[in-house]
């Protein structure tokens, strides 16, 4: 007797432990899912707002060339990342470079830097940060129209002494009570616009989207 109780407690015991794991596989998979979903959505507003819908007619999602290797140091990246083209008509109208800096007051930037064919800028957008609340956060849209003063600049039509903050002889405001992080942003960026003048024919010359997959 006292042996089938314990094999029934333990068929109880296993099946009650199978309906778990089938359940917690369940909750993953669907929590996954809108993970995924919601990483997409974000990734592509942020897209969007450098390059308008109605600027270009493919995918900025799918559209995709890995950056080399070689360039990481100067976009400040530390692993494989990817440039979203933008076309119309498929020609390619714009690059949408992720770069970031450490030499934020509280570190880290990472930022989209959308720039056009003709190599002025067409749009920034900081997607991540850890600036002070209230001065250097002044960097995301949300906060201030900052951002959007780098538009339509590029290194032929802005000299090397203009990319500084007004303070410094440039032609950009700084933040009341906070150079160093305005500075940093502007420093990056005329970083990324010297990468792409060395990789921009590599960058337009893919005719088609690659398979993520193969290069992760």
């Amino acid at each position: 007797m006292m042996f089938k109780a314990i094999t029934k407690n333990s068929l109880g015991l296993a099946l009650a432990a199978s309906i778990t794991a089938a359940l917690l596989s369940m909750v993953n998979s669907l929590t996954a899912d809108k993970i995924a979903y919601s990483e997409r959505l974000f990734a592509q507003k942020a897209l969007l707002e450098i390059v308008p819908k109605n600027l270009h007619d493919n995918d900025l999602l799918l559209d995709i060339q890995p950056i080399p290797e070689r360039f990481w140091p100067l976009l400040g990246l530390e692993k494989k990342q990817f440039i979203h083209i933008a076309r119309r008509n498929e020609n390619p109208i714009a690059a949408i470079i992720p770069s970031a800096t450490l030499d934020g007051y509280s570190g880290k930037i990472s930022m989209l830097v959308g720039i056009n064919a003709d190599s002025t800028i067409a749009g920034v957008r900081v997607v991540e940060h850890r600036e002070t609340p209230g001065l250097g956060d002044k960097i995301e849209i949300r906060r201030s129209s900052w951002i959007l003063s780098f538009n339509g600049r590029s290194l032929k039509n802005t000299p090397d002494s203009a990319w500084a903050v007004k303070k410094h002889g440039g032609d950009f405001d700084q933040f009341t009570g906070a150079t160093i992080t305005p500075r940093a942003v502007i420093n990056q960026l005329v970083s990324t616009l010297t990468y792409f003048e060395q990789d921009n024919a590599r960058i337009f010359s893919a005719k088609t989207a690659i398979d993520v997959s193969e290069n992760n």
